[in-house]
């Protein structure tokens, strides 16, 4: 299965539940961060390295709430007309702008501190 398939797929699930009324660009906004800090609540309190074992233990769960940010993201990117791809290319490129090499290779400070 494709995006394009997926997105059919979730489209029709939304038309039958008559939900579109419910998608506006605020609300999906906040259905992301919302599933964002479910995947997020996972990880509280763990440490790296207990946050690596869980994620290997607990892979369906993660799965499951990452699907949800990406179901909420494609269905507020479609609404809005956004070509995801065209964008995260767009946003790749401008990255190697703000990232160069010579300054943040290994380095984890953001763009504006190196």
């Amino acid at each position: 299965m494709n995006n394009s398939d997926l997105l059919k797929k979730i489209l029709k699930f939304r038309k039958e539940r008559n939900w579109k009324k419910f998608h506006t660009p605020k609300n999906l906004a906040i259905s992301i961060s919302l599933e964002a800090n479910e995947l997020l609540e996972h990880y509280q309190w763990l440490s790296t390295r207990e946050s690596l074992d869980y994620s290997k233990k607990n892979k369906t769960e993660i799965s499951e709430e990452m699907a949800d940010v990406f179901i909420y993201l494609l269905l507020m990117a479609h609404d809005l007309d956004i070509d995801l791809l065209d964008a995260s290319v767009k946003k790749i490129k401008k990255n190697y702008k703000k990232y160069p090499i010579s300054k943040s290779k290994g380095n984890s400070k953001k763009y504006n501190k190196l």
